[in-house]
């Protein structure tokens, strides 16, 4: 999850990040901060891809817009448009539940669980870092819980006094993806060389991923050799994102994903209203004109990696 718009803390069942009540029926276990954010409606189908894909990074718990999409309609309009599945993605341990049953109930959804870095420090204020940790590792061995994420360090919402528990709970990740042979899917935000040194030092999962990856160039490169994957999100269309779209150019084809992070960081040509995995679409052939590449071409090698990465979202 990135440029949440409310800060992340432990949440109690129910509750929400703008304190609103859950939507009723259980399709939700928070709702989106409105504010000023202007138009709320979600954005048009876009054409469909012709070589379907995945988004292998969503939070469909969240509800969003004037209208809150359910689970179903999430997914039924992703279908429509040539995108095969997602992994829902966990924060807490709350919405890490939501996400692995969610897994179990469609076909269509993978998971990943884990505690946010920036609810860390909370966990770990309240003493009960230990117990939120031990509740992933129980998740992470689900056949349909793909990896553990999103974790990692960020040291631009967390003051420095919770980077400890952040680095705690990054390193303890790490070991739960190693242990049940899973993903790994890193946020990381203003900690690049930390997050760099502490893969190098307790060692990274042999299926590193980068979520919506946020560094330049120079440091694509330096993921390039480690075999890490790179996940490009919707803020990869944002005029200020050169350094993204640098990055995508020397990427190694056979390590670029692609993600919604919704429902944040629609991309253009509707940023600011909120996002789904349905707009997967537009952030896939906006890639390919950066890349000078079919979009048939990259949403192939896209869905290629993907399944490398994660495995079949089909049922054995």
């Amino acid at each position: 999850m990135t440029n949440p718009a409310a800060p992340l803390g432990p949440l109690e069942p129910g509750s929400s990040l703008d304190g609103t009540p859950p939507v009723p029926g259980g399709e939700y276990i928070r709702e989106r901060f409105k504010g000023d954010r202007g138009d709320l409606r979600y954005p048009p189908l876009p054409e469909p891809l012709a070589v379907p894909v995945y988004d292998n990074h969503t939070h469909l718990e969240i509800a969003d817009g004037e209208q809150p999409l359910t689970l179903a309609e999430q997914l039924d309009r992703a279908e429509a448009v040539g995108v095969r599945g997602v992994i829902q993605v966990g924060g807490d341990v709350e919405s890490s539940r939501w996400s692995a049953d969610a897994a179990e109930r469609d076909d269509r959804v993978l998971a990943a669980v884990a505690i946010h870095p920036n609810e860390a420090p909370g966990y770990e204020a309240a003493g009960t870092l230990d117990a939120a940790l031990a509740i992933i590792d129980d998740l992470a061995a689900r056949p349909r819980v793909r990896a553990i994420g999103e974790t990692g360090l960020d040291f631009f919402r967390t003051q420095e006094d919770g980077w400890p528990a952040q680095c705690r709970s990054f390193e303890a990740h790490i070991e739960i993806a190693k242990r049940h042979g899973v993903a790994l899917q890193i946020h990381d935000r203003d900690a690049h060389d930390a997050v760099l040194e502490t893969l190098e030092r307790v060692g990274a999962p042999e299926t590193t991923v980068f979520h919506c990856f946020s560094g330049d160039a120079e440091m694509a490169r330096v993921c390039a050799p480690r075999g890490y994957y790179l996940s490009f999100a919707g803020n990869v269309t944002f005029k200020n994102a050169q350094q993204l779209r640098d990055a995508l150019l020397v990427a190694p084809r056979d390590r670029i994903l692609i993600e919604t992070d919704a429902p944040f960081l629609t991309p253009e040509p509707t940023r600011g209203r909120p996002n789904a995995p349905y707009l997967i679409p537009n952030t896939l052939r906006f890639m390919a004109g950066v890349l000078g590449e079919d979009a048939n071409v990259l949403a192939a090698d896209i869905a290629a990696n993907t399944v490398r990465a994660y495995g079949e979202w089909a049922r054995a």
